[in-house]
């Protein structure tokens, strides 16, 4: 079965699907918009298994071109619009792209760096949308789906998503039809999805983070509400208010900067029931004035690895106030254990590295076999996080394991200073990292952003740790940034930070 067929299969023509700052678009217009795209696949020889690129914000032609290359059994390609040059080389040979869907203002940006010969297919500023308007179905007609290119879908790849290349060149993942099935069957499960949820998307599509909130949406008959112009948090209030949004997803920074450098605790929406958090461990004291904001709704905290094609975890609302700092445990048809390096679990309480098997677990890495077999392990994938797990089977993240720090020869992860530096109220955001020292070997260095008209300097963040850190733990130096540095998902950078 083509993943398409499966994530439009409850498709309402006439209800909205999607709302932009230019308008709302109902679900014929994206099959249409979809059809469109397909068709094009076709015209330009695009063959079942070629790798068909993306350049697009989040908008109707990103969808569109996402949903139009697998459904016309290409392998959808989606590339971060923020992405270097020397990446963006090295990834489009990788993954051989020749064909490219892209927004006119990504081919000035990028064009020298694609292939010569490439096909590119552009979108003009709502050209798509105007598409759409133009050939307007019905709400009373059925959906018109063009023919759907038929796959072998537990082996078929849908899309090569890219990991956010923290440490290094990012690597393009294998993501299958059956792995999305898989996973957003499990998140709407975990979530209790409906077609009455809207979601406020701030994430980018080409994470997988923010692809899974298009999957779970399109397949419950939902709606999204795009909104690209996250740097003015008072923009997406608004616009949260009056699209009605019922929910919201970000990443740990999108709750902090909300909570501390917006007018979030103070404003109510009325209709959000629903706050979802993944791509990093919110730290315990954020989770609690977020809860205290918005106490009418619900927060979700997920788990998840590109490489498990987006979430791995969940704990529930019910289970905050007594497993407060857990990820919770597997979604449906995920297995989650803490293994050692031998693979054997280890004792409860005891730390060792998660690792997840179930339908959703890509098939590795695409034309690095190395890499894969050193991640992928009997069909296992095995995250790089160190947890523990407690009696009840709830698992506790500790740190990544290249995260953990050294000083003196104890080992401490770099989690746990920072989540002692924001219980700081003037804090938004703190990043720690190792760095050289004579006399320690390793030393902590701490980033922090503070919020806005605060005057707190470095001597108070090292006063506050001193009561609260072992001596060997305190940040050697305390640098205060304006911003800190992010990737395309929005999570923190540490290997710029490293460079500073």
């Amino acid at each position: 079965m083509n993943v398409i067929d499966f994530l439009l299969e409850n498709a309402s023509p006439g209800k909205t699907a999607l709302v932009t700052e230019g308008g709302s678009h109902s679900y014929a217009d994206i099959v249409l918009a979809m059809n469109g795209v397909a068709q094009t696949c076709v015209e330009l020889g695009v063959e079942k298994g070629d790798r068909v690129g993306i350049f697009a914000d989040n908008s109707l032609f990103w969808i569109a071109s996402y949903l139009g290359i697998i459904k016309a059994g290409a392998v959808a390609v989606p590339f971060y619009p923020t992405i270097a040059a020397a990446q963006l080389e090295h990834l489009v040979e990788l993954t051989g792209c020749g064909v490219f869907f892209m927004q006119e203002k990504y081919l000035r940006t990028f064009g020298r760096s694609l292939p010569k010969e490439a096909a590119i297919v552009l979108d003009p500023p709502d050209a798509a949308a105007r598409h759409a308007a133009e050939h307007r179905t019905a709400s009373t007609r059925p959906l018109e789906h063009a023919e759907t290119t038929s796959v072998d879908d537990p082996a078929d790849l849908a899309a090569l998503m890219f990991t956010s290349g923290s440490t290094g060149m990012p690597r393009a993942v294998m993501v299958t039809h059956r792995n999305i099935m898989a996973n957003t069957s499990s998140i709407i499960a975990s979530l209790a999805l409906d077609e009455t949820e809207r979601i406020m998307c701030v994430l980018p599509f080409c994470y997988c983070f923010g692809t899974s909130l298009l999957h779970t949406h399109l397949r419950v008959n939902g709606s999204l509400v795009l909104n690209n112009r996250f740097a003015f948090p008072q923009l997406v209030l608004d616009q949260l208010e009056a699209t009605a949004c019922t929910g919201i997803a970000g990443v740990p920074s999108t709750y902090q900067i909300l909570l501390r450098n917006s007018a979030f605790p103070q404003r109510r929406f009325s209709h959000l029931r629903k706050m979802q958090q993944a791509g990093g461990k919110l730290p315990d004291v954020f989770i609690q004035e977020l809860r205290a904001a918005q106490p009418h709704a619900r927060y979700f905290l997920m788990y998840g690895q590109t490489e498990a094609t987006a979430r791995l975890s969940c704990l529930s609302p019910e289970e905050l106030d007594q497993k407060l700092g857990s990820i919770g445990r597997g979604i449906p048809g995920v297995k989650l254990e803490v293994l050692d390096k031998e693979g054997r679990p280890v004792p409860v309480g005891e730390t060792g590295e998660i690792v997840a098997s179930g339908e959703n677990i890509t098939r590795g890495y695409y034309l690095d076999p190395q890499a894969t077999a050193d991640t992928f392990k009997g069909g296992a994938l095995w995250t790089g996080d160190i947890a523990r797990m407690d009696e009840d089977g709830y698992i506790f993240v500790v740190d990544r394991l290249k995260d953990f720090l050294k000083p003196s020869g104890h080992r401490i992860a770099s989690k746990q200073i920072e989540d002692v530096i924001v219980q700081l109220p003037d804090i938004v955001e703190a990043a720690v990292i190792g760095t050289p020292d004579d006399v320690l070997g390793e030393a902590a260095k701490a980033f922090v952003v503070l919020c806005r008209g605060s005057t707190l300097d470095a001597a108070g963040v090292l006063q506050h740790c001193k009561a609260r850190l072992p001596q060997y733990a305190l940040p050697r130096e305390v640098v205060m940034l304006k911003t800190m540095p992010k990737n395309a998902s929005g999570k923190l950078d540490k290997l710029s930070l490293k460079r500073l």
